[in-house]
């Protein structure tokens, strides 16, 4: 009877204790709600996002160099293994030849009792001129096994060229495949840095364009200010003046990432497109112009020398004269004539 009577008691309880939860949890909710947000992060000055779109562009330009120079490297190697597959081809048809000659040679003379078939047309009673012709045409048959020797030889090292050639290629094509990876980071980089552009207002775009002008004029005084004008010749060479003539026939027109011209360029592809035009092959990427070409004191400077610029090398101009140089800046940007001391400069190379 007890356990009876205690039943409602119990579910009363249970019912009480949930009703109190339910009243409980709104007043959670808004006390929640009342909580104060984050504050928001600082906002950048325009000073360090002009810092940032540097960082930014040059890391892309560090990029794009090191994947076109893996393409390049890949591209060559392949044209490699196709000019050693048509050597080992061609040795291969002319040992075939050879053997094909020295086969019927063997064949002739032992139906002739080891007397060669031309020997056999000097039988003519002269033993003197017998003996010297087959003579001479033993020695052309050892002569021709000799050369077979030779060429196989030759074959079986093509052969082991081609092998460790193909290693090589599998090599950089894993190379360049990683660095078509990396380019993908590229296109976020570059991305990044519109971005923080487009995010400014006009009027702030306007300033940020005047920060960066006034940061190369100081820059450029600095340099100027070393007496570094004086020291410098005003002559260039014929090609020199060619290569300048063909990089100022592009300014105006848009800094591209990897463009080689004729509409658009990036920094080296208008310095190798220049000096193209000149006459001059040079490598493709600012990191391998600066690697591969003659390095001069920056005193010994003359117009259609190169400056490679920053510590990593990833950026390239061609000097004109007059402390200026003309260069592909950067995206959003075109080719133009700058302070040759405008930037940070990491050397000075020669195309010829």
């Amino acid at each position: 009877m007890n356990r009876r009577r205690r039943r409602p008691y119990a579910a009363a309880a249970v019912t009480v204790a949930c009703a109190l939860a339910l009243l409980a949890t709104p007043a959670l909710t808004l006390q929640a709600a009342a909580a104060p947000l984050p504050p928001p992060p600082p906002k950048k000055t325009l000073e360090q996002v002009r810092t940032e779109i540097d960082v930014l562009y040059r890391q892309a330009a560090s990029a794009t160099d090191a994947y076109n120079l893996a393409e390049e490297r890949t591209e060559k190697q392949s044209a490699e293994i196709v000019r050693l597959a048509r050597m080992i081809e061609s040795g291969r048809k002319r040992i075939d030849t050879l053997k094909a000659q020295a086969g019927a040679t063997a064949r002739a003379q032992y139906r002739n009792g080891g007397i060669p078939d031309s020997a056999q047309l000097v039988l003519t009673g002269d033993p003197q001129l017998f003996l010297d012709t087959a003579g001479r045409l033993r020695e052309g048959a050892k002569a021709t096994t000799d050369l077979i020797g030779e060429l196989s030889r030759a074959q079986a090292e093509l052969n082991t060229y081609a092998s460790e050639a193909g290693d090589h290629w599998t090599t950089l094509e894993a190379d360049r495949v990683r660095q078509a990876e990396a380019k993908k980071e590229i296109n976020g980089k570059i991305a990044a840095a519109k971005k923080l552009e487009s995010e400014l207002a006009a009027e702030e775009r306007e300033r940020l364009r005047r920060m960066e002008e006034l940061a190369r004029q100081q820059a450029q005084t600095k340099w100027l200010g070393s007496g570094i004008l004086a020291e410098l010749t005003t002559e260039a060479t014929p090609e020199g003046r060619e290569a300048i003539e063909s990089a100022l026939a592009q300014v105006g027109k848009p800094y591209v990432w990897g463009a080689e011209g004729p509409d658009s360029f990036d920094c080296s592809g208008l310095t190798q497109s220049a000096w193209g035009a000149a006459g001059k092959s040079i490598p493709r990427t600012s990191q391998e112009q600066w690697r591969l070409l003659p390095r001069v004191q920056p005193k010994d400077m003359r117009p259609g020398d190169l400056i490679v610029y920053f510590q990593d090398a990833s950026h390239i101009g061609m000097y004109i004269g007059d402390g200026k140089m003309v260069h592909a800046p950067r995206p959003g940007r075109n080719v133009t004539v700058a302070g040759a001391g405008s930037m940070d400069i990491l050397g000075i190379v020669r195309p010829n």
